[in-house]
């Protein structure tokens, strides 16, 4: 048997080097293939906000998807309820600070209000130990697909023609046709219509979560945001207003505070927490979490919300994601969009004329 080499000989230092160069080159695939470059067939987060912008254009400064939009603060006033499933501090008795954001879906700051029925709403819930939850709601009870593929896929068939600045209904038809889990979002849209307003509507977190109590016992959730709001009482919605939702909120909120309850949604065994699309049945478990209280509106372009990202993976102790897929895309696509808009100059929405859009 031949003696090992010395620790300082050309031959050890070789083993080395080659052990560190094996690192590296491992290291520099693994990277590659999650940024997509060794594997262009894969969806990333560039893609996918790639696909926003040839939908829609590029609008210098704003969000690549929820781009129009309005800030509100307020409080969330905790009831201890919820103490029982979560040991987040947000959810212990007494307010928390909140900055909020109501939005419309797409990517056209100038967009009317009309022109789709879906509304959302984000909020940063600033806990007093400096930890946040951040999460972002939207008014429908699910959504169109169940993965980040499925949805990147959406987005392309509903990419416009050039020849005549619309979807092809052929493509958006096949899709549907090829994706018959978007039949329970398909049924809801068919009825729903734009609201008049933003103080109206309940917001559904659509993705599952997991609360964790003191003792680490795991509970799968969904949530509900429920309006005290009537729908009748504003004069905002007049025809030839593109704006009416900010308008509506302003004088809403002009008369007082506005009020949603957190009503939370205990999941049972076998319930699913990886599909967006499935609601779960009705008879379960829902406690009443506390009282979203809303007290102001500003412009999104100087307001408090306008440099957040509301990431849905921004969870405080107490808070865990599930494993539906799209929460960590849109984790991803959420990180990709905030680094372009604020590497941009925003364009001021009160301007006589939208700015001239850029396609990419």
């Amino acid at each position: 048997m031949h003696d090992p080499a010395p620790p300082d000989s050309p031959a050890r230092r070789f083993g080395s080097w080659t052990l560190i160069a094996a690192a590296v080159a491992v290291a520099a695939v693994a990277f590659g293939y999650v940024g997509g470059w060794l594997a262009p067939q894969r969806l990333t987060p560039s893609k996918l906000v790639d696909q926003f912008q040839h939908n829609a254009g590029t609008f210098v400064g704003y969000r690549r998807n929820h781009a129009k939009g309005v800030c509100v603060t307020g409080y969330f006033d905790s009831n201890g309820q919820a103490q029982a499933y979560s040991m987040a501090q947000v959810f212990a008795p007494g307010r928390t600070p909140v900055v909020g954001r109501f939005a419309l879906p797409g990517s056209n700051p100038y967009a009317p209000d009309s022109s789709v029925p879906i509304r959302s709403m984000a909020l940063r819930f600033a806990l007093a130990n400096g930890q946040q939850w951040r999460t972002g709601m939207n008014s429908m009870p699910v959504f169109p697909v169940a993965t980040p593929q499925a949805f990147f896929a959406q987005l392309q068939a509903q990419q416009p023609d050039p020849a005549t600045g619309k979807a092809d209904p052929a493509k958006v038809a096949a899709f549907f046709a090829a994706h018959p889990e978007t039949a329970a979002f398909r049924a809801w849209a068919k009825t729903a219509e734009p609201s008049a307003s933003f103080a109206t509507e309940s917001y559904w977190s659509l993705n599952a979560f997991v609360f964790v109590d003191a003792n680490g016992k795991r509970q799968p959730v969904r949530w509900r945001l429920a309006p005290e709001a009537a729908a009748a009482g504003s004069e905002a919605n007049k025809a030839g207003n593109a704006n009416y939702l900010a308008t509506d909120l302003a004088e809403r909120l002009a008369h007082g505070p506005l009020r949603w309850q957190l009503q939370v949604t205990l999941a049972n065994p076998g319930d699913p927490t990886n599909d967006a699309t499935k609601t779960w049945p009705d008879d379960r478990r829902t406690i009443d979490a506390g009282t979203l209280v809303l007290e102001r509106t500003e412009p999104q372009d100087s307001g408090p919300c306008r440099d957040i990202n509301y990431d849905p993976l921004v969870l405080p102790a107490g808070i865990t994601a599930s494993d539906d897929p799209l929460l960590p895309a849109r984790s991803a696509a959420y990180a990709d969009s905030y680094l372009r808009r604020t590497s941009e100059e925003a364009h001021l929405p009160g301007s006589a004329t939208p700015p001239a859009e850029t396609k990419r």
